[in-house]
């Protein structure tokens, strides 16, 4: 079964208040939306969103008997301003997104997320919505296909990969994860230390097929905003690539005081302004990462919104 990675951590960063209203925009299989309802209390008030059909069963089922009031919707966290004012939750007290692949999708063949067995080069979250991994693989020229492989994947090897990908394809469209697995580890040379040598791949390929970096930022732009004063956003990233965007936006709300000639100093920053909870990256202990190992990469940062600038 999936774990929730640093959720003590991530609840205590949302500082929950008995009563409060709050969004996890990557609900899963609904660890981290227990544990806030079970500190809201009967009055807390909480919307679950995920594009994984599944998942939201899985939650419903976890959820049942949890008090509080829940309302479980089927969308991505893009939406979360949209999905918020459907369903009357504005002005929370906080968010939480929670990104990444969960273990019940990786462990899952049919949806291909993982090169671990063999399956569908699918990849999308939403199965109903967008092209698959393999019709994207289709789509794309060698250029198109480095520039995807070094972008997402920060792969260094990518214009090798693509080239490989490419005469591969002359046999027809690559159709499976163990296929897609092979070509990029004969293209590289095989398995050099212990991460293989398709992992940045399928990185690049499951985020470009759901358009997680586009996601993210939306979700991090609407979602600051729906705070209320004093409300706070906590966002858990697996990938670089990732936990730099939400580094890098946290920083711009949080702001700097900048000394001015004729004396004094004003706060400069993106509106609206925003205070550090965690002062950097909070990463799981030992003993989590011994219990979850995929807790290993992860990193947890949060922000309050702030009533005004600096």
């Amino acid at each position: 079964m999936h774990l929730s990675v640093l959720l003590r951590e991530t609840v205590e960063a949302l500082a929950v208040v008995p009563g409060g209203s709050y969004i996890d925009g990557t609900l899963g299989n609904a660890g981290h939306a227990c544990e806030i309802l079970r500190r809201a209390g009967a009055d807390g008030r909480l919307l679950g969103i995920d594009r994984d059909r599944a998942a939201l069963r899985r939650a419903a089922e976890r959820l049942e008997g949890v008090p509080g009031c829940k309302v479980l919707v089927h969308g991505r966290h893009g939406d979360i301003s949209a999905l918020a004012a459907e369903n009357g939750f504005t002005d929370v007290d906080g968010i939480v997104l929670d990104l990444g692949v969960s273990s019940e999708q990786l462990d899952t063949p049919l949806r291909g997320f993982s090169f671990m067995a063999d399956g569908p080069l699918d990849m999308r979250m939403d199965q109903s919505d967008g092209e698959s991994a393999t019709e994207l693989l289709a789509r794309l020229d060698k250029e198109e296909m480095r520039e995807l492989f070094k972008r997402l994947g920060e792969e260094p090897q990518a214009r090798r990969i693509a080239s490989a990908i490419i005469r591969e394809r002359g046999s027809g469209a690559i159709e499976t994860t163990t296929r897609l697995a092979e070509t990029v580890s004969r293209a590289v040379g095989g398995r050099r230390g212990s991460r293989h040598p398709a992992t940045r791949v399928f990185q690049a390929l499951r985020m470009a097929v759901n358009r997680e970096m586009e996601e993210l930022e939306q979700a991090l732009e609407d979602g600051l905003d729906l705070l209320r004063p004093g409300g706070r956003m906590a966002v858990i990233t697996f990938e670089s690539l990732s936990d730099r965007l939400v580094k890098s936006f946290f920083a711009e709300h949080v702001g700097r005081r900048v000394s001015l000639a004729q004396g004094g100093e004003r706060w400069e920053g993106q509106l609206p302004a925003a205070v550090k909870v965690t002062r950097k990256a909070v990463r799981a202990g030992v003993e989590e990462i011994r219990d979850n190992p995929r807790a290993r990469s992860a990193k947890l940062r949060a922000v309050g919104r702030s009533g005004s600038p600096g």
